[in-house]
C-alpha cells in the first residue's frame, strides 16, 4: 500500500516571526493525522534550523526546496544533499518547474540533483509537469516522459521506487487555475503506464509501488476530490501551506479521502 504524503512548499517565503507563528497554529491540526498520512514542510534554506527545532518530535519531516547536484567544492550559492542531511532534512524537492523556467535547470541537470539527494539518504521528489503552451499542442505525454527518462538514466529505473513524483501542471502553479480531476487522473495514469513500458521485466516494475502526489493550486475546497482520485497519492502544497487553517484542512482531507486507517500504513 502506498502511504500518501503532503509536503507543503513555502517558496520564497518566511520569516523567524511567521515561521513561529505558522508552526504555532499548524502543528497542532498536522499531528492529528500524522500516522494516516506523511507529512513534511520545505521552508527557504536559512530556516531549516529554525522549523527543524520547532517540528521537534512530532513526527512531521523537514524537506528542502532543491539540493545540488555537487558534493562539495568551489560553487558558491549552492547546498549540498549532505549538509542538507546534517540539518535534518528527509526531503528535497528536484526540478521543480520554477527551477526548470527561472534558473534554466535542464532535466539532466534535475537528474543529477535526484541521484545526489537520493545517495545521502534522503527522499528526492521529482517535479514534472508541462506549460500551458505544451498542454495545448498535446505534448503533455512527450515532456513528462523526457524528464522521468533523464532520470531514469542517471540512477535507473528500480532507484526511483523509493522516490517521489509530484506532477505539477506549470500553467496550474499559483495562478489559481486547476487542472480538472479527470486531467490529473489521465497524467497521473500516463505516469504509471510509462514506469510499466520501461521495466525491463515484471520485477522491475515500479509502476504500482511509486508515489505519484499532485500539485497545482490545491486548496481546502478541491483537495478532497482531488486525493480521492485512485493515482494521486498526496499533494505538493505551494501558496496554501503558508496558512496554517487551509494546510490543516488539505491535511485532513488526504486522511479522509486515503480512507486508512492506524495501523494499515506502511512506512516510506
Amino acid at each position: 500500500m502506498r502511504k500518501p504524503i503532503l509536503i507543503g512548499n513555502w517558496k520564497m517565503n518566511g520569516s523567524l516571526q511567521a515561521n513561529q507563528a505558522l508552526m504555532v497554529r499548524v502543528l497542532p491540526r498536522l499531528r492529528m493525522f500524522r500516522k494516516s498520512i506523511d507529512l513534511a514542510v520545505c521552508p527557504p534554506f536559512p530556516y531549516l534550523f529554525q522549523v527543524r527545532d520547532l517540528l521537534g518530535y512530532t513526527g512531521i519531516m523537514l524537506g528542502a526546496q532543491n539540493a545540488s547536484a555537487f558534493v562539495s567544492g568551489a560553487y558558491t550559492g549552492e547546498v549540498s544533499a549532505t549538509m542538507l542531511q546534517e540539518m535534518g532534512c528527509r526531503y528535497a524537492l528536484v526540478g521543480h518547474s520554477e527551477r526548470r523556467a527561472l534558473f534554466g535547470e535542464s532535466n539532466q541537470e534535475v537528474a543529477a540533483r535526484y541521484r545526489s539527494v537520493q545517495s545521502v539518504g534522503l527522499t528526492p521528489v521529482l517535479c514534472v509537469g508541462e506549460t500551458l503552451e505544451e498542454r495545448e499542442s498535446d505534448q503533455t505525454a512527450l515532456v513528462i516522459e523526457q524528464q522521468l527518462q533523464a532520470v531514469i538514466d542517471e540512477v535507473g529505473l528500480t532507484a526511483m521506487a523509493s522516490g517521489i513524483v509530484a506532477y505539477e501542471p506549470v500553467w496550474a502553479i499559483g495562478t489559481g487555475r486547476t487542472a480538472t480531476p479527470e486531467q490529473v487522473s489521465a497524467v497521473h495514469q500516463q505516469i504509471r503506464r510509462f514506469f510499466a513500458r520501461s521495466a525491463p521485466e515484471a520485477a522491475e516494475d515500479i509502476s504500482q509501488t511509486v508515489r505519484i502526489i499532485y500539485g497545482g493550486s490545491v486548496k481546502a475546497g478541491n483537495a478532497y476530490e482531488l486525493f480521492s482520485l485512485a493515482d494521486v497519492d498526496g499533494g505538493l502544497i505551494g501558496g496554501a501551506s503558508l496558512h496554517a487553517d487551509e494546510f490543516g484542512t488539505i491535511a485532513g482531507a488526504l486522511a479522509e479521502a486515503s480512507g486508512i486507517l492506524e495501523g494499515e500504513c506502511e512506512t516510506d
